[in-house]
């Protein structure tokens, strides 16, 4: 049941994200900005469908590989819960972005910088938001690949956050600045 409830949060995040592109693509922003500065950004797909391939085993008990020999319901429903919170938090953040979402790095017309609802709690919620969700399945799925996507996901987020940090404060300058002084850059 646990396994479930994670793999639909984790198809609804993924689902936010293609229908909040669509609907800026359709007011005539281009969302999707993915690989378009920074080439390296093409090696993380592969990794996301393994890591994909390997949730989707876990929930439906197909072949796979890494389990750890334990299994604890409580911590598979406070998995759930991680799973849930980072949910609520990445759809509040996608409300908060309002017309200035994308992914990727976009400095031509990056919009607006958003300072208030979700960021007004972390500078980078949706990274936020996808960590719990990661956290979130490793206590439902006790697994040591799912263990190293944790770290490699941290390592990533981290990166991806200080390139974004390094364009939004060449975009934005002193308002930036003056934001970071305000807002922690995770929680």
């Amino acid at each position: 049941m646990q396994g479930f409830i994670a793999l639909a949060v984790f198809f609804l995040l993924i689902i936010s994200v293609l229908i909040r592109v669509r609907v800026l693509k359709n007011l005539g922003i281009d969302a999707f900005q993915f690989g378009k500065m920074d080439k390296k950004d093409y090696i993380i797909p592969p990794f996301v469908l393994l890591f994909l391939y390997l949730f989707i085993a876990s929930a439906f008990n197909l072949p796979r590989f890494g389990n750890l020999p334990f299994e604890n319901d409580i911590l598979a429903w406070m998995g759930v819960g991680f799973c849930v919170l980072g949910l609520a938090l990445f759809v509040w953040a996608l409300v908060s972005f309002g017309m200035s979402f994308r992914v990727g790095l976009d400095e031509k017309s990056p919009g607006s910088l958003v300072t208030k609802g979700a960021f007004g709690l972390s500078r980078n919620p949706i990274y936020v938001a996808f960590f719990l969700v990661i956290l979130g399945i490793n206590l439902v799925f006790p697994s040591w690949v799912f263990i190293i996507y944790l770290a490699l996901a941290t390592f990533v987020f981290n990166r991806q956050i200080k390139l974004e940090e390094a364009s939004l404060q060449k975009i934005y300058g002193l308002q930036f600045e003056a934001y970071c002084k305000k807002v922690r850059r995770y929680l």
